[in-house]
């Protein structure tokens, strides 16, 4: 891309010298027969179709969009018609690897277009509404807790601690003395949470305290936990402005899930796989050159 943004620029350039300033009413009328078959310039008799630029346009990054259309115009022409040039020569030398690279690549296209066809279908605001039922308003209210450790290495330190924090010992103040993470700056707080995002057996302990309360030592993979209970609290259902694109994202994704598992599922598929080394991938050589 930054070849194409550098001959952007040069046409930009080229064109502000080149062109004198035309007055207002000696622009040509904008044509109105335009489609997407459109020729737009040929290259040793090589179409380069208006949808063809349209298509290019569509592909740049975002940043691109900003350049003034005339800009972009003659650069996305300028790109086609070197591209089509180099494609006669490429054309004329095509090999084995590069025929199988292309229908790889035409196979990825068309089928990205599928998927992006589905994820776009699966979208309404009906669709919408019902996700947000199903997913908050009809949901039963889930609880959320606030809550901090210490955590250590061994069980011998954890329940040391644990006997100074019941002997009047300040939890936030052994935190910062022991607990061996992150969290134990701000006192071991590990703000609010649900309790899928922690492991097992933490956010088992957590979901048996009552607030205010300490337990220990509990231990996960990552070692010997303190764990104070500050609070807990029933969520409320956020509202549907606040959730609409992750609803979409939700709905984009099951629709793609369930596009590709019915399509390969009614799809005859046979593999012929026995016998042969995974390791065979690697061979390079096998394409030719």
């Amino acid at each position: 891309m930054r070849k194409l943004t550098r001959m952007m620029g040069a046409t930009a350039f080229a064109l502000s010298l080149a062109l004198p300033a035309l007055a207002e009413d000696a622009k040509p009328a904008p044509r109105t027969d335009l489609t997407a078959d459109t020729v737009m310039a040929t290259v040793n008799g090589k179409e380069i179709t208006l949808g063809q630029m349209i298509t290019v346009r569509n592909g740049l990054p975002p940043e691109y969009m900003q350049l003034p259309d005339d800009v972009l115009f003659n650069g996305i022409l300028d790109q086609l018609v070197q591209q089509t040039a180099l494609a006669e020569i490429g054309e004329a030398r095509m090999t084995r690897r590069d025929e199988i690279a292309l229908e790889v690549d035409r196979r990825a296209y068309l089928a990205g277009s599928v998927l992006d066809y589905t994820a776009k279908s699966a979208v309404s605001d009906a669709k919408i509404e019902d996700a947000y039922k199903t997913k908050y308003a009809d949901a039963e209210p889930s609880r959320e807790y606030h809550a901090a450790h210490i955590i250590v290495d061994s069980e011998e330190e954890a329940q040391k601690i644990k006997d100074a924090i019941d002997g009047g010992a300040d939890f936030a103040e052994e935190a910062k003395k022991n607990s061996k993470d992150g969290a134990a700056a701000n006192g071991g707080d590990l703000g609010w949470f649900k309790l899928e995002a922690m492991v097992q057996p933490f956010a088992e302990a957590i979901a048996g305290m009552k607030d205010g309360e300490v337990k220990g030592p509990v231990q996960t993979e990552y070692g010997w936990h303190v764990v104070k209970l500050m609070e807990s609290r029933l969520t409320e259902a956020p509202k549907i402005e606040d959730v609409r694109d992750e609803l979409i994202g939700d709905l984009r994704q099951q629709a793609v899930e369930t596009r590709v598992t019915e399509t390969v599922e009614k799809a005859k598929v046979e593999k012929m796989v026995e016998g042969v080394d995974p390791a065979i991938l690697k061979n390079d050589a096998l394409l030719g050159q």
